[in-house]
């Protein structure tokens, strides 16, 4: 054995088992040692043409003694990311030595997840002092193309939101008094089964109170309008759901994704059954016998539907951006200073301020959709008064008319009123202008990495928009092009706060 191979050994024996493998062999099936309930770190070495009869005789003899089964593990996907196929001889190459001496394979007899008899395989740097308890588990690393699609069915979430906003704002929502998922895809044909829909909506409170002047040709446009926001949300089901069997089965998702897949597909269910819960509130017919009353959806179960899609769009976004992330630092691709940048501890107070933010921003974006339930953009337009004030009169503010009976503090005027919900939404969008502000300030006297640089220097531009487009709603009286604006505009909003939320995220050096 010669002097740099015997070094090599030594070197590399007080850590682990190595298996070393000619090029042809690398991708392959690779055997591997496992014990049960342990984790054994294995090292995959090439070339092997330089490999004595010693260290195989050596590997055999540790195979025989600390195994107690073989299993059988592809590492074709991992292959290339473990060492360039044209990489020089490590017995050759200081480099070489320390790119291999920086990554170590772990595997557990644990079977992963989904359909698939695979094994867990995590890396993590030789310098971690707690191997085990730092490695976060890839079980077959998530491909690429998950992190794709998620982030294209949060474009589409992105845009039934958008639909959803003018579905609301040309009072369109309650057009459709049926709910069939399978069925209700097909659009009336003949001008008979028009009628026939239209017969139906006349029964309903909308018609009799607000649209009894509404022709047929009237009743088609809003029609339409609920239509395409309802197919929209099938095809998102159907855009998530078969992809995500599909992903699954063929074992592109790690034990870690699989599971935020099955939580999405489960609040994408609840998603859908909300819409309905919230139709149907708006067709009553309480409302008919009940004075002054005016047939729109309960402003709860409005807010509770937008803020599930600020939710599932939020958790597709993150788990894609993640996905992405993790891709290439698996693929070596990844800039190792960013990493280094984030694990300094300067960034902790800014980390928790960028959560708190892009907390507010979703508190907010509620606060909004209150004021859309209880159409509140239609009174006091103008700003920054409320009248004569910043606030409006203590009578109007906190109305005992909205203290129920048995009840003696006013705090249903703060969801009930629409006077209290504009000013509430008033200073929670104040608050949050200023809260980014100060965080920009902020931002300014770290060492950000770029994109977190870019992230909140664009989550303050957007801040500003979006308080433009909320004062001239108001202005303006909640024209619809601008109120349609200002509801994409909060999503946006989200969006910037997320992504900087993302930036700032720790990545654990492997």
């Amino acid at each position: 054995m010669s002097r740099s191979q015997k070094r090599f050994e030594a070197k590399f024996s007080k850590f682990s088992i190595y298996l070393l493998f000619s090029d042809d062999m690398l991708g392959s099936i690779i055997h591997t040692l496992v014990r049960r309930q342990t984790h054994i770190p294995i090292n995959i070495v090439r070339p092997a043409r330089l490999l004595t009869r010693s260290i195989n005789n050596n590997l055999n003899l540790a195979i025989s003694k600390k195994a107690s089964s073989v299993a059988q593990i592809n590492l074709k996907a991992l292959s290339s990311t473990i060492l360039p196929k044209n990489a020089p001889s490590p017995w050759q190459s200081t480099s070489s030595l320390s790119q291999l001496l920086s990554r170590r394979f772990y595997l557990s007899s644990k079977p992963s997840f989904f359909f698939s008899n695979k094994y867990n395989v995590s890396a993590i740097s030789l310098k971690s002092p707690s191997p085990l308890s730092t490695t976060r588990a890839l079980t077959v690393p998530t491909k690429p193309i998950v992190g794709y699609w998620l982030l294209s069915t949060a474009a589409l979430v992105f845009g039934i939101v958008i639909l959803g906003g003018l579905t609301r704002l040309t009072e369109s929502g309650l057009s459709i008094v049926e709910w069939k998922p399978v069925t209700g895809v097909m659009l009336p044909l003949s001008e008979a089964q028009w009628q026939e829909e239209f017969e139906k909506y006349k029964q309903f409170p909308e018609y009799k109170l607000l649209n009894y002047e509404m022709d047929l040709s009237d009743f088609k446009y809003i029609y339409l309008m609920e239509w395409a926001h309802r197919i929209w949300g099938r095809v998102i089901g159907v855009a998530f759901l078969i992809p995500a069997v599909y992903f699954g089965a063929r074992g592109y998702m790690s034990r870690t994704v699989m599971k935020k897949v099955v939580g999405l597909a489960g609040l994408l269910g609840f998603q859908g059954a909300l819409g309905w819960y919230m139709v149907k509130s708006g067709l009553s017919e309480d409302l008919l016998s009940t004075p002054g009353a005016v047939p729109r959806v309960s402003h709860y179960r409005l807010a509770a539907h937008l803020g599930s899609a600020f939710l599932l769009y939020g958790g597709m976004l993150l788990t894609g951006l993640q996905v992405l992330r993790d891709a290439k630092v698996t693929n070596g691709t990844y800039d190792l200073s960013v990493s280094k940048t984030l694990m300094n501890s300067n960034l902790n107070a800014f980390r928790r301020f960028a959560i708190a933010t892009a907390i507010l921003v979703f508190v907010t974006s509620m606060s909004g959709a209150l004021v859309a339930g209880l159409d509140a953009g239609l009174i006091y337009n103008e700003f920054p008064y409320m009248g004569k004030n910043i606030m409006p009169p203590r009578d109007e503010l906190l109305s005992p008319e909205y203290i129920r009976k048995g009840e003696s503090l006013p705090w249903r005027n703060f969801f009930d009123n629409p006077t209290t919900v504009q000013f509430d939404h008033r200073v929670l969008a104040m608050t949050t202008t200023g809260v980014i502000s100060a965080l920009w300030l902020y931002s300014r006297r770290l060492n950000l990495p770029i994109q977190a640089r870019r992230a909140v220097n664009v989550l303050l531009g957007v801040v500003g928009l979006q308080a433009t487009l909320g004062i001239s709603t108001l202005i303006y009286m909640v024209p619809i092009e601008l109120a349609s604006a200002h509801q994409a505009g909060s999503l946006t909003l989200l969006t910037s706060a997320l992504w900087l939320v993302h930036a700032l995220k720790r990545i654990p050096v492997r």
